[in-house]
């Protein structure tokens, strides 16, 4: 049961990134190609966790798991809410930022063996330098990009960003809880899809 909730939580959040993906080439805004990333980012991590749930953790699940979810969803997120005001200068620094990150998950040492169907924890498997501060450092630049921008544009789009702030709390929680297993967490991860792309999505206030 739990890989089959993972696996429609990744169905779900692959259904969403290819929607923004269609808005990006109909509207030819680049902040939602960086949202149609993060979204897909987010449905191989789901994978992942159907993988793992099925058939028992290994270390490549396990690595598909923590570049997607861990290094690279949160990062995707910040850079599309700066290309939303703009700023693309935070294309590059973010191109090489996930080429960092790939190298990383593939790289890295993994101590300890990985097995059973409860998600590995990654304090117990990689070692701070450079897996887990790749990830302190993209999550944290990723989550105070997505929050200075909804400050800074709250008044323009309430709704937008407050679906997408409830979103990325979501994710965190869900984040937090993975100790409870792959269903609750794939049940976070849907919900938390569901609603970015509906704050993505949301039509920002007409000026009076």
């Amino acid at each position: 049961m739990e890989a089959i909730i993972a696996f429609g939580a990744a169905l779900v959040t692959l259904r969403l990134s290819g929607a923004l993906a269609a808005r990006r080439r109909a509207r030819g805004a680049p902040e939602l190609a960086a949202w149609s990333a993060a979204l897909l980012a987010y449905a191989v991590a789901s994978a992942a966790l159907a993988w793992g749930a099925a058939a028992g953790w290994d270390d490549h699940a396990f690595r598909v798991y923590y570049l997607f979810g861990g290094l690279l969803t949160a990062p995707l997120l910040g850079l599309g809410s700066l290309l939303l005001i703009g700023r693309r200068w935070a294309i590059w620094p973010a191109l090489v930022y996930v080429g960092l990150a790939a190298g990383v998950a593939v790289a890295a040492p993994l101590h300890g063996s990985i097995g059973g169907t409860s998600i590995p924890e990654a304090q117990a498997h990689l070692d701070f330098f450079p897996a887990r501060l790749a990830a302190v450092v993209g999550n944290t630049a990723g989550t105070l990009a997505v929050v200075g921008v909804v400050i800074a544009t709250i008044r323009r789009r309430p709704l937008g960003n407050g679906l997408v702030l409830t979103g990325v709390a979501t994710a965190a929680v869900g984040t937090a809880l993975s100790g409870l297993g792959a269903a609750k967490t794939a049940v976070f991860v849907a919900i938390a899809a569901l609603l970015l792309y509906a704050g993505f999505t949301a039509s920002p206030r007409r000026s009076p």
